[in-house]
């Protein structure tokens, strides 16, 4: 059974030095931006021009090496600069997944030419990677994909499809979990990842409109779509160890805790300056619930700093982060019996409106609540 504790972390002085930097940037580039477009901005807004800037201040790839035009910086600092990001509301979705885990994927698992070829344009906030893993009728079964790869000449031949690819019609490349080979009884064998371009030949990127009418959410479909030989990113059959471990990244950073914090704002300014003991109450838990997260989180980046691997710790963090999103939506209704409305109400009714339809995301992103629970049960010595 693995020790799981959560020990209080600290922000180095200058981890706390760089927040005011990255705050007045933020105040410069955003400008008065309201409530709603906070809320509806960071995980779906794909803005090239932003990216670049930021970039350019070197907060994309802070903890890579210098060699690839990372700035070698603390697993802290990175974790300041997106806490802010994600608090202002920031359209980073264009550069948060090369960011998140597509950069890390290749420093760990890539070649040398791999690294070299795309690393640097992902520092500058130029070179941009969508998600290739789930599936059509595959649900949250991602080692049910069916989407082959066939070796040819000089690469392989991908066909098949994927949905809910976000920011696939704006991005340059999907990093794609396909099937190359193994035995059928054997979903986790002959999975194998490769970097596939967007625009080739073969891809076809089709719109999927969420019921609120936003087009963030795509279909791509490879027909015979052609993946040179030094695209696949390991090696042949070892996608599924590569793919688990991707996940990884995406469990405990401060999007697990204000991806809806505009609709808990928006509670409290509803609230008013004195509120009635059920809102007073309501609010304490909310605002206990976020203040247990950010340490959580912050305890994980400090663990990421020490160089150890907190797997497990970063599954309870996408665990509870997960609960506090969908209940916020449902307390919200509770006390103010607001109707969620996205084209006639106001920020409160548009923010509440915008995250009661992601709500069920929320379970999916970073893996799904029974493999995230199976994760944390085995490190618990529970099976």
């Amino acid at each position: 059974m693995q020790n799981i504790r959560f020990e209080p972390g600290a922000l180095p002085p200058a981890a706390r030095a760089l927040r005011e930097e990255v705050r007045e940037f933020l105040r410069e580039e955003l400008g008065p931006k309201g409530p709603t477009p906070r809320a509806f901005s960071w995980g779906t807004s794909f803005d090239r021009a932003f990216s670049r800037k930021v970039g350019a201040r070197g907060w994309i790839g802070m903890t890579w090496p210098r060699k690839y035009g990372g700035g070698e910086k603390s697993a802290l600092e990175r974790w300041v600069v997106q806490e802010e990001m994600l608090a202002a509301g920031a359209p980073c979705m264009g550069h948060w997944l090369a960011d998140r885990q597509y950069g890390p994927m290749l420093l760990k698992f890539g070649t040398e030419a791999q690294r070299e070829e795309f690393l640097p344009g992902m520092v500058k906030g130029e070179t941009m990677f969508s998600i290739g893993m789930s599936e059509p009728d595959a649900g949250s079964d991602l080692a049910g994909v069916r989407t082959k790869a066939v070796r040819v000449d000089g690469g392989w031949e991908l066909s098949g499809t994927k949905v809910w690819t976000t920011g696939a019609h704006l991005a340059d490349y999907a990093l794609a979990l396909v099937r190359t080979g193994g035995p059928e009884t054997q979903k986790h064998a002959g999975l194998s990842q490769f970097i596939v371009d967007l625009k080739g030949k073969g891809v076809t990127v089709r719109p999927i409109h969420d019921v609120i009418g936003h087009h963030h959410f795509n279909e791509v479909h490879f027909d015979h779509a052609f993946v040179p030989d030094h695209r696949m990113v390991g090696g042949e059959g070892d996608g599924w160890k590569q793919v688990t471990n991707e996940l990884a990244f995406e469990r405990s950073g401060p999007d697990r805790y204000l991806a809806s914090v505009r609709l808990y704002f928006e509670l409290i300014r509803a609230a008013g300056e004195k509120p009635g003991e059920r809102s007073a109450v309501a609010i304490g838990k909310l605002a206990a619930q976020l203040s247990t997260l950010r340490q959580m989180s912050l305890s994980v980046a400090t663990m990421l700093e020490a160089g150890r691997d907190p797997a497990v710790e970063a599954s309870m963090v996408k665990d509870v982060g997960t609960q506090h999103e969908q209940w916020l939506p449902e307390v919200v209704h509770d006390l103010l019996g607001t109707e969620p409305r996205l084209d006639t109400g106001g920020d409160l009714a548009r923010s509440h409106a915008y995250i009661v339809v992601n709500a069920p995301t929320f379970t999916i992103r970073g893996g799904a609540r029974e493999v995230v629970r199976g994760i944390i049960a085995r490190g618990l010595g529970l099976r």
